[in-house]
């Protein structure tokens, strides 16, 4: 498991990440997404060890992360920028990771190059920015490390490649266990390819969400025989209000009981109540509320 708590931090005095908390268990495929500048990068470079918490800290199976080799050697990261990997082929690129992942495997290698049919004596520099993802990621799997980070896994990548790296993705997470940590701005994948997610929104943590089940963010539709304004429901946290005529739309941060027993006071003429999906939480998170309140 991945224990993150209260992590924060500042980068040129300007602070970045604020009491950050999040766990991730073993053997999971766990979502980021937020706006740029929400401060994911930076938490996954601390999740690698890169950066030192400014305070709080990362554990990996009850171990902090920064400073420790032994930890570090169970990580895999994959960031946002390929340039680096440019002047390798991918059989020195492969060779370049045995010298520091020792459980790396060959065989597993050998597979996945052959399925992705990617070639193995031509640099990097000549291949798309999506075959440089699917290289990367297939060699960072080859190094069969517990943890997985990606960072912005699928950019660049066409559907057919995306299939091809949530599959070898997938694989790993049910062979073996792999625990995968990556962000993403496509909300829609996130919800394919990840058991739960977190929304980061100025180095805050605005959400977390199992994919699977519920959360207490609803979308209401209502109409109420007489008039109905946002201020005659001060118990809810509701986070958008819209009316035309008698018909009322709203967004509720609050149990879906105590919505259903609230609104029921009002004698609605009916209520449907629906959990949002990933995405609307999203779009509602990233807006300005001044932007789409009424009154």
């Amino acid at each position: 498991m991945i224990n993150i708590n209260n992590i924060s931090k500042s980068i040129d005095n300007i602070r970045i990440l604020k009491n950050i908390n999040l766990k991730i268990n073993t053997g999971s495929v766990f979502g980021l997404t937020g706006a740029n500048g929400a401060g994911k990068s930076t938490l996954l470079r601390m999740m690698c060890g890169i950066y030192a918490p400014e305070s709080g800290e990362i554990l990996f199976d009850g171990e902090p992360v920064y400073d420790s080799p032994k930890v570090k050697n169970k990580i895999l990261f994959v960031n946002d920028e390929t340039v680096q990997y440019t002047k390798y082929t991918l059989t020195e690129l492969k060779n370049f990771y045995k010298i520091y992942y020792p459980n790396f495997s060959e065989e597993l290698f050998d597979s996945l190059t052959e399925k992705a049919k990617l070639p193995r004596d031509k640099k990097l520099s000549s291949f798309s920015k999506g075959m440089k993802r699917q290289a990367i990621v297939i060699t960072g799997i080859s190094c069969q490390t517990e943890y997985l980070i990606l960072d912005e896994a699928f950019d660049g990548l066409d559907p057919a490649m995306r299939t091809t790296v949530k599959n070898i993705i997938f694989d790993a997470v049910i062979d073996r266990s792999l625990t995968v940590v990556l962000s993403s701005h496509n909300i829609r994948e996130l919800n394919e390819i990840c058991d739960s997610a977190a929304m980061i929104k100025e180095g805050t943590v605005t959400f977390v969400k199992d994919i699977n089940s519920e959360c207490d963010i609803f979308k209401i539709t209502t109409a109420f025989r007489n008039d109905c304004l946002k201020e005659d429901f001060p118990e809810l946290d509701i986070v958008k209000f819209e009316k035309n005529q008698n018909i009322c739309t709203m967004i509720i941060r609050n149990e879906k009981n105590t919505i259903e027993t609230i609104i029921n006071k009002k004698n609605p003429a009916f209520l449907n109540i629906n959990p949002l999906t990933l995405e609307e939480i999203f779009i509602v998170e990233t807006e300005s509320l001044s932007g789409y309140e009424n009154h």
